[in-house]
C-alpha cells in the first residue's frame, strides 16, 4: 500500500512539473533567461556623445541615429560648455566648465537624427542649437526591484534581483545597487513595486534615496501556459519607463544548478 502510494505521489509531482516547469529551478531559469537580455540592455545605455541640432517647443533634435547607437527610450542628459579651464602651473588647457540643462529622452529615431522629450531642470536656461548631448561612460547606477510574480506557479524568486544585479555588473555598463538594501526599502513598506511601475513620482522620490539613475523591474507573467519574464528600466529623472525586453523562460538542466554532487537539487 505504501508503494503504491508513493508512486501516485510521485506520478503527480511529475504532472505538475510537466505542466508548469516553472517549479523546477525558477530563480536560475530567470537568470538565464535575463542572460539574453543583458546585451540589449547594455546596448540601449551605451556611451553617445552628440549635440543638439534644433529646439521645437517641448522638443529637441538631437544629432543620433541608428546607426550611432541611438535607441527609442534612451536617457540623454543634455549640456552647455563653458569657459575652459587650464592647469595652474603648466598653463595646458584641461577642459570646459559644463553646466548641465536638463535631460532628453528619445521619443522617434530618424535615418539622420533623433527627436526626443526635453525635461529641463529647475532654473536653467532653454537648450540651443549645439549644445551637447550624452549618455555618460560612467557606469549607471541601478536598482533591482523584487520580482513581481503575476503567475500561480508561486516559485521561489527571492534569489532573482541578486542574480540580475549580477549580470547587470558583468555587463560593464551598469552598477547595481547592493540588493540587500533595496530588498529592506520594499519590505519596510515605504514603497512597493507597483509604485515603481505605476506611479512616476514615487520611482523619482525613492531613487533619490539610493542616488540612482534607474530601476531595473522583473516580472513574471503567464500568457497561455508559457511563462515569460519581462524587465523594465524605470528612469529615477522621470519615472517614466524607458527600455524594456519579454523572453519566454528558458530551461536549464538541474545538475546545473548543483555546486557539488552531494548537494541535493534547488527546488526553488
Amino acid at each position: 500500500m505504501k508503494r503504491l502510494r508513493r508512486a501516485l505521489v510521485l506520478l503527480l509531482l511529475l504532472v505538475l512539473l510537466a505542466v508548469h516547469p516553472i517549479y523546477a529551478g525558477v530563480a536560475d531559469r530567470v537568470a538565464a533567461t535575463f542572460g539574453l537580455m543583458t546585451a540589449d540592455f547594455a546596448h540601449a545605455f551605451q556611451p553617445i556623445e552628440g549635440v543638439v541640432v534644433s529646439v521645437e517647443g517641448p522638443e529637441i533634435f538631437l544629432d543620433v541615429n541608428a546607426s550611432t547607437g541611438a535607441v527609442l527610450g534612451q536617457e540623454y542628459t543634455i549640456f552647455r560648455k563653458g569657459e575652459p579651464f587650464a592647469h595652474p602651473i603648466t598653463g595646458k588647457l584641461l577642459g570646459r566648465y559644463e553646466e548641465i540643462l536638463g535631460h532628453a529622452q528619445i521619443i522617434r529615431v530618424y535615418p539622420r537624427f533623433s527627436a526626443a522629450k526635453y525635461l529641463a531642470l529647475p532654473d536653467t536656461p532653454r537648450p540651443r542649437t549645439a549644445d551637447g548631448a550624452r549618455i555618460t561612460r560612467a557606469r549607471i547606477r541601478v536598482a533591482v526591484t523584487p520580482v513581481m510574480d503575476m503567475t500561480t506557479t508561486q516559485g521561489d524568486v527571492r534569489r532573482v534581483p541578486f542574480l540580475i544585479a549580477a549580470g547587470l555588473e558583468q555587463s560593464k555598463r551598469f552598477q547595481a545597487v547592493d540588493p540587500l538594501a533595496v530588498s529592506d526599502l520594499f519590505a519596510s513598506g515605504v514603497v512597493r513595486v507597483e509604485d515603481i511601475l505605476a506611479r512616476p513620482e514615487r520611482a523619482q522620490r525613492s531613487a533619490r534615496n539610493l542616488e540612482l539613475a534607474g530601476w531595473v523591474v522583473p516580472l513574471l507573467l503567464d500568457r497561455r501556459g508559457t511563462i515569460y519574464l519581462d524587465v523594465t528600466y524605470i528612469s529615477a529623472i522621470t519615472g517614466n519607463a524607458l527600455f524594456s525586453r519579454r523572453l519566454p523562460l528558458i530551461s536549464t538542466s538541474g545538475g546545473e544548478d548543483q555546486r557539488f554532487p552531494w548537494e541535493p537539487r534547488p527546488e526553488d
